[in-house]
């Protein structure tokens, strides 16, 4: 991978994360497209620590706070007596599903779900499920009125973002919608819920590159990617976030359901390969 592709692919990679069209898909269509090699799985997961980084930041006072009443309600044990000591815990188990499913299902994830029909079906039908939720939900509740059902459901839609195409920031959002929460709230609460998930997944991918678990890796090109990631990530969170403030989801329903079909057109006619 040379720099300009390392760029490239970093910059899809953080905008795609935030907005909900699925990241995976892009950084497997991209490529495809152009004629470069399919990145890898382990690729997108190190690079994700970009994104990771862009919602530290937007996010800061907000993750601080959480993390602050979350350790003072541990040491007092009194750990549900503050909202945001709260949620830091809702997180916790919103973080649970997503974890788990992706211990367990790992390699089929990494290879398996990687083929472009996949990627393709995924996108048109959760396309539909973000339609349904934009038509029938009520969208009144704020983030801070979550409580743990709402956490374990969206939490459990996050899982769902193993399947490459789902869109994490996609699936999350659909399910804040779904529980209540307007749309800004809903994907407010989804880049918080985003952070132990994409943080656990980066570093454990990160890890066996170190190790050339997975191959030989030109570092180089994996760090311009992540700052790619990082900067094209934090104008995605702001640019969704004044977004949803105004417009609803039709866009990315729209996009989703044209990105889909065309790859699906394209696998038809042989001129995409799936894998």
């Amino acid at each position: 991978m040379d720099v300009l592709q390392a760029i490239i692919l970093g910059l899809v990679q953080g905008l795609t994360e935030f907005l909900p069209i699925s990241s995976t898909a892009h950084l497997r269509a991209v490529p495809a497209l152009v004629g470069w090699p399919d990145p890898g799985a382990a690729f997108s997961a190190v690079v994700q620590l970009g994104t990771l980084l862009a919602v530290l930041v937007y996010f800061f006072s907000d993750l601080v706070g959480i993390a602050r009443a979350w350790i003072i309600g541990v040491f007092k044990k009194k750990p549900f007596d503050d909202a945001k000591a709260r949620m830091g815990w809702i997180i916790i188990i919103g973080t649970l599903p997503i974890g788990v499913a992706g211990l367990v299902f790992q390699e089929t994830i990494e290879t398996t779900l990687r083929s472009l029909w996949v990627v393709a079906a995924a996108l048109i039908g959760f396309a539909a499920v973000m339609g349904l939720a934009e038509a029938v939900c009520s969208r009144r509740r704020t983030s801070e009125q979550v409580d743990w059902l709402d956490g374990a459901i969206i939490g459990l839609a996050q899982a769902l973002a193993l399947i490459p195409g789902a869109s994490r920031s996609g699936v999350t959002i659909t399910a804040g919608l779904f529980v209540g929460l307007t749309r800004t709230e809903a994907a407010r609460f989804s880049f918080l819920l985003s952070v132990p998930a994409v943080a656990a997944s980066g570093l454990f991918e990160a890890i066996k590159l170190a190790r050339g678990e997975l191959g030989p890796v030109c570092w180089s090109s994996v760090l311009i990617a992540t700052l790619a990631a990082a900067v094209s990530g934090y104008l995605a969170i702001a640019g969704l976030i004044s977004f949803l403030k105004r417009r609803s989801t039709l866009v990315f329903i729209v996009y989703r359901l044209l990105v889909g079909g065309a790859i699906m057109v394209l696998l038809a006619a042989g001129l995409l390969s799936a894998h």
